[in-house]
This record gives structure tokens, sequence and C-alpha cells, in this order.
């Protein structure tokens, strides 16, 4: 799925939720912009709106994953993200595999 990141709808909802687990407003973006991003349907979280996930790495290398959706913010699409965490290993070994 290719999608063109406009900006970000942040608040202090989902902003502490993303940074809970040490992952900082800074990289959350920056991985939308990075060359390796892999974007895929979270289709078992999609009851109420479309939710996406995104895997890809830190400029430190530290893999990544982000659960967001898109919003509409005066007249852009916007991503809002859900919650953001560092991948456990085997999510590492597959987003891997995927980008080879």
């Amino acid at each position: 799925m290719n999608i063109r990141v406009i900006g970000f709808d942040w608040d202090s909802g989902n902003l502490k939720k993303c940074q809970k687990h040490g992952v900082s407003q800074a990289d959350i973006e920056a991985l939308f912009y990075g060359p390796e991003v892999s974007i895929s349907e979270d289709v078992a979280h999609s009851q109420n709106e479309p939710r996406y996930f995104a895997f890809g790495t830190t400029e430190e290398d530290r893999a990544m994953l982000v659960v967001f959706t898109l919003r509409d913010k005066e007249g852009m699409t916007c991503v809002r993200p859900i919650s953001a965490r560092y991948m456990h290993q085997k999510e590492r070994e597959t987003y891997e595999k995927e980008i080879t």
C-alpha cells in the first residue's frame, strides 16, 4: 500500500499512548518518510475505521511498528498514530525478509 503523507494528527491522547513504549514523536514521523517502510491493513482492528500497520526502522536502525489510521484535517489526509513500539525479534525477522 502506498500513501502520501501530508502531515500528522497528534493530540495528548495518542502522543502519550505512542510514547508509552519509549518511541518518540520524531521517530514515528520519520518512519513514514523512510525508504523501507512497509504498510499493511490491520483487518482485525478495523471495525470502526480502517487501521494500518507501518513497519520500518529508525535512524538508529531500530525496527519499529506503528498502528495508525488516516484522518481528514482541513481537506488533507493525515496520519493519526494510534500506538507505536519497537518490534519483537520475530517481527523484525519477518520485516527483514519482506524488504530484501
